[in-house]
């Protein structure tokens, strides 16, 4: 019965960092519509409107993903000629870095 219950605890706590792993997922993916589409493809398929931009699926071959959260954080200044300077929060650095994560083709 002990081994029972243990077993639910551990599913239930597994599915819930699933869940909020999702959810990472979705607010980073909303992010990235709202302020990247625009220049940016950033699903699994497509090219950019903007040449110079990089498609977000092929941003691991330019750069490790865990480490933009540096420069997400500090405002990223650099990149194609148009691009906006953007300073994020943390909680918008994790989402879209488990955004980016789960598209690296």
């Amino acid at each position: 019965m002990k081994r029972l219950a243990l077993l639910c605890t551990a599913l239930a706590l597994g599915s819930s960092a699933v869940m909020a792993q999702s959810g990472r997922v979705q607010r980073g993916l909303t992010f990235a519509q709202t302020n990247c589409s625009q220049c940016h493809a950033i699903g699994h398929f497509g090219d950019s409107p903007i040449p110079e931009a990089p498609p977000f699926r092929t941003l691991h071959t330019l750069y490790p993903i865990e480490g933009l959260a540096e420069a997400f954080a500090e405002g990223i200044t650099t990149g194609h000629p148009s691009m906006p300077q953007f300073e994020l929060d943390p909680a918008q650095i994790n989402d879209l870095l488990a955004y980016l994560q789960s598209i690296q083709g």
